[in-house]
Formats: C-alpha cells, structure tokens, sequence
C-alpha cells in the first residue's frame, strides 16, 4: 500500500511540474493550469498526510490499513 501511495505522489509530482512550464500569451491556458495545479496540490497533500499517517501506525504498532484519506479541507488546515 504504501508503494502505491508514492507511486501516485511520484505521478503527480510529475504532473505538477508539467503544470508549472511556463505558458506564454495565452491567459486562458495560464487559467486552467492554474486550476488544475491547486486540485493537484491538494491531492498531493491527502496522498502525504495518508502516507504520515500509516507510518505513524506502524510506528506505535498499530494496523497501517487504518489510516483513512481525509477531506481536503481538513488536510489543508495542518500546518507543514
């Protein structure tokens, strides 16, 4: 499981830098990306937390498989 989860962060770490080229004389395309990179980022920071998460099951001993994605919302509040 946790291969899987650094399988997509590493899929949408890729992404992202896709999304981050820079994009000349065209503010709609800019627009979309801009869109798209905050819904990426969002996604890449449930993928972290989850991953967090099961390690720190592990950690105390606890069953990895858990650990739950939680809502963008509440995963955005955490401070890095």
């Amino acid at each position: 499981m946790d291969q899987d989860i650094q399988a997509r962060i590493r899929q949408l770490i890729d992404e992202e830098q896709t999304l981050r080229e820079p994009i000349i004389n065209d503010q709609e395309e800019a627009e979309e990306r801009a869109g798209k990179l905050k819904q990426l980022e969002e996604q890449l920071d449930q993928c972290w937390d989850l991953l967090r998460q099961r390690r720190a099951k592990v950690r105390a001993h606890e069953d990895p498989s858990e650990a739950e994605e939680r809502p963008v919302a509440e995963v955005e509040d955490y401070r890095q």
